[in-house]
């Protein structure tokens, strides 16, 4: 008889924690030098302390924490050196995302990339009709940057590779706090410039994965990335 291929492992209470808590490094809701131990880290998902262990020994592996006793960690703080080698990295990999994007994407795929900048355009329109400093402006920016993260997503699917994905994702754990602080610091008036500036650079990345041409794609990622992850970093480390 052929062999057959095994079956999918399944998800354990361990995948289950791991994929918690790293959200939760992500999102900021455990902060960057928090303290947690794993019994707190166990109440607060409702399980039991060995799978919380076990994601806990994973989540080291990945850089996430670092271990501070027998039975407590704490969540991982990065230098500025560190931080741009994450983002050195992080760069590489988009423009290769981009260039796949060109030569692979479907029409399905360009279409969603097309609406999604759309709606970000629509977005930036609105932002010019309230008051800087506003909630409502903060509330547009954010909006915006949703767009663009939803866009970055969209051409990361479109490059067809699951491996590439996988890379982009521990990279961009590292330097989460970075993107949310500077997603906040667009509030205000000085930096809707800013806000465009970028919405600019995705038309430009589109129109090149549009176009089938990879290397154009690749240059112009390359350079927003660059540009961003900079910003990201100086925004950080100013004194």
């Amino acid at each position: 008889m052929a062999a057959l291929s095994q079956l999918p492992s399944p998800v354990t209470l361990g995948d289950q924690a791991y994929a918690a808590i790293r959200e939760a490094i992500v999102t900021g809701s455990l902060q960057r030098g928090e303290k947690v131990t794993e019994r707190g880290l166990a109440e607060s998902l409702n399980i039991s302390a060995t799978p919380v262990r076990e994601a806990l020994r994973r989540l080291e592996q990945d850089r996430l924490v670092e271990r501070t006793g027998p039975r407590s960690v704490r969540v991982a703080e990065f230098g500025e050196d560190e931080l741009r080698e994450f983002t050195m990295i992080e760069d590489v990999l988009r423009a290769l995302a981009a260039r796949l994007a060109a030569e692979k994407s479907t029409a399905a795929q360009r279409r969603e990339m097309s609406r999604c900048l759309g709606e970000a355009d629509a977005l930036r329109t609105e932002m010019r009709d309230v008051a800087p400093g506003s909630a409502r402006e903060l509330d547009l920016v954010i909006e915006v940057q949703v767009r663009m993260q939803r866009f970055h997503s969209l051409v990361d699917q479109a490059s067809g590779n699951a491996t590439l994905m996988q890379m982009l994702r521990t990279v961009e754990a590292f330097d989460s706090a970075e993107r949310r602080s500077s997603v906040l610091s667009q509030v205000r008036g000085e930096h809707r410039e800013a806000v465009g500036e970028r919405y600019g650079q995705h038309r430009a990345i589109f129109e090149a994965i549009a176009a089938g041409d990879g290397e154009r794609a690749e240059e112009l990622m390359r350079a927003h990335s660059h540009s961003s992850n900079a910003s990201r970093i100086a925004g950080r480390f100013l004194d």
